[in-house]
């Protein structure tokens, strides 16, 4: 029962972080009905710069929270410029192009950002600065971190705000609108290059904070980190109904305790070789069986299809 719980625990930060990535991916296809496959990058973009910041900071006796709040300050400004340069550069001129054009271009735009990143950061593994307090919890038999807390509960902010942002505010409606249909919205005075850079920006935005939670978590942070994880955000984002926000959250959440209970039960089974070799393996899986058995995803979103 202790490793259940300890699990859950486990499933639950993972599918936090999930959650936010998948969210970028979920904005973008709802409204444009592009895989932006560079967001992972955008991800690692935002963990290598606010660290770079954290590690100037880190050594001039600032207070902790500082310290962490300016680099994740900077890493959102950066990230969101991405996204901004992104949209307008690559992906803006590509709107009325067959399908396959966008969709070789966000592979292009990935590996021209882990080449930058490569040449900025270099291609070492970068060590988190141990500046964040560690406090573990024992909770009916299961260890909790502070990180852990911070993570989940900022999250689930993040999420609600998001949320909130799009069904009660005017943005929001003109998000829905160009989602709808972007031509009528167009008609109705909604600026869709506006509304379209702003759904990439706030994508970006929070894939920032996505980087900076995950490199706390694990303490280490790579050119290379992005990929796998925008991959598993984007099978959380399929698993829950992409092009829907709810289904984006649950999809993230799900995916995270599946690939942590499957990791650790297989682990305890096979002397945990099995568990940590095999543990990317459930996301992808999960991901088939979606598409085979209900490619709508569990919310059933369906996105009208656009020429």
């Amino acid at each position: 029962m202790d490793t259940f719980l300890q699990q859950i625990v486990n499933g639950l930060v993972l599918g936090s972080v999930y959650a936010l990535v998948a969210l970028g991916y979920t904005m973008v296809y709802g409204i444009l009905g592009l895989i932006n496959f560079a967001h992972g990058e955008v991800v690692m973009i935002g963990a290598m710069v606010a660290l770079s910041v954290i590690q100037v900071l880190g050594g001039m006796a600032l207070p902790v929270a500082l310290v962490v709040g300016a680099g994740l300050v900077v890493a959102i400004v950066v990230c969101v410029a991405v996204g901004f340069t992104m949209e307008r550069l690559a992906y803006r001129p590509l709107r009325s192009a067959p399908k396959l054009a966008p969709l070789i271009t966000a592979i292009g735009m990935s590996i021209v950002l882990q080449s930058l990143a490569v040449l900025i950061w270099g291609r070492d593994y970068r060590s988190f600065p141990a500046i964040i307090p560690m406090v573990r919890m024992q909770v009916a038999g299961v260890t909790i971190t502070s990180v852990q807390i911070a993570i989940v509960v900022l999250s689930v902010l993040l999420m609600v705000g998001l949320w909130l942002l799009v069904q009660r505010t005017s943005l929001g409606r003109a998000m829905r609108a160009t989602s709808q249909n972007p031509s009528i919205a167009g008609l109705m005075g909604v600026d869709i290059n506006v509304i379209i850079s702003t759904t990439f920006m706030l994508g970006s935005a929070l894939a920032a904070i996505a980087g900076l939670m995950v490199m706390a978590y694990y303490s280490l942070a790579h050119y290379y980190m992005g990929f796998l994880l925008g991959l598993k955000a984007f099978s959380a984002a399929v698993l829950g109904g992409i092009g829907n926000l709810a289904g984006a959250m649950l999809g993230g959440l799900l995916l995270g305790m599946i690939e942590s209970l499957g990791a650790g039960y297989i682990g305890d089974l096979t002397g945990d070789f099995l568990g940590s070799n095999y543990q990317d393996v459930f996301a992808f899986f999960v991901l088939i069986l979606v598409l085979v058995f209900r490619p709508s995803g569990l919310l059933g979103e369906q996105v009208t299809e656009r020429a």
